[in-house]
């Protein structure tokens, strides 16, 4: 990838921008935009918005706005887009990095974000590689929203993320230091059916009483690609929301990701609660 910049925006011009790659990246139509106004606001009164300039061409950006979460002061992240063409480069995690240092220069010391659970690749970039964690399970959230639905009738489900930036296991994931799981022998609470015959197979039975302190539960690696197929894209999310919403009410947390041939949540018991 070409080298790339990253800056605030704050100028009408550069938030303008920000209009057509919500339009390239989710499709999204004029009553789904989030517009220049509130950018223009919102930056002015704390909020962090940041963008990604490849041969002065704005290619992606990174959004949060003030919030309390838990009875903490922190930034709420809702946007992070990197048009198609710049994505696969590491560009989405070098704005998230940036957008921790800007939330630090605040005094912040905690961003929060939703994500669809459902989808592999996301939750590896937030868990693996960010070092998020999550308790908490949001049922279609966002409602029946077309551009935020896998598929038409498909919930919204999220994780709500808490990413405490000044922690070193935050620290650790920005040096790279950071161990991969293995699945292996971990228990499973939730998994492919075995000897499936069907070429997209679907859950097993979720375990929901499982007592062990790490837990795997499985999700498909490209759930994108079962698009033809939504039942089986409706089947997985119900069985993971089931999963999560399970084991974080017993005290459990999502605090990693494994992501190769087959992809699993990590979940471990919170000796917190």
């Amino acid at each position: 990838m070409a080298d790339v910049r990253i800056r605030k925006l704050d100028g009408l011009a550069d938030l303008e921008g920000l209009l057509g790659i919500q339009r390239t990246v989710w499709g999204h139509g004029d009553l789904d935009l989030t517009p220049v106004h509130q950018f223009r606001i919102h930056s002015r009164m704390g909020a962090i918005l940041l963008g990604a300039f490849v041969d002065d061409a704005l290619v992606g950006y990174v959004y949060s706005f003030p919030a309390f979460h838990r009875g903490r002061f922190c930034q709420h992240s809702h946007h992070l887009a990197v048009l198609p063409a710049f994505q696969g480069g590491g560009l989405g995690k070098k704005l998230k990095w940036a957008q921790r240092r800007e939330a630090l220069k605040q005094g912040v010391d905690l961003i929060s974000w939703t994500y669809d659970p459902i989808q592999a690749r996301n939750a590896n970039l937030n868990l693996h590689t960010l070092g998020v964690r999550s308790r908490t399970c949001l049922e279609n959230f966002y409602g029946f929203t077309p551009t935020l639905c896998l598929a038409p009738g498909i919930p919204t489900d999220r994780l709500l993320v808490e990413w405490p930036i000044k922690t070193g296991r935050v620290r650790d994931r920005l040096d790279r230091k950071r161990e991969r799981n293995e699945a292996g022998a971990l228990p499973k609470a939730l998994e492919r059916a075995v000897e499936s015959g069907d070429p997209f197979p679907p859950p097993g039975l979720p375990k929901l009483r499982l007592r062990d302190r790490v837990l795997l539960a499985e999700i498909p690696g490209d759930i994108n690609a079962l698009k033809p197929r939504p039942d089986l894209i409706t089947a997985w999310q119900a069985a993971l929301r089931k999963v999560l919403t399970s084991y974080f009410k017993r005290g459990w947390v999502a605090d990693d990701f494994i992501f190769g041939d087959r992809a699993y949540y990590v979940l471990r018991r919170d000796r917190k609660g």
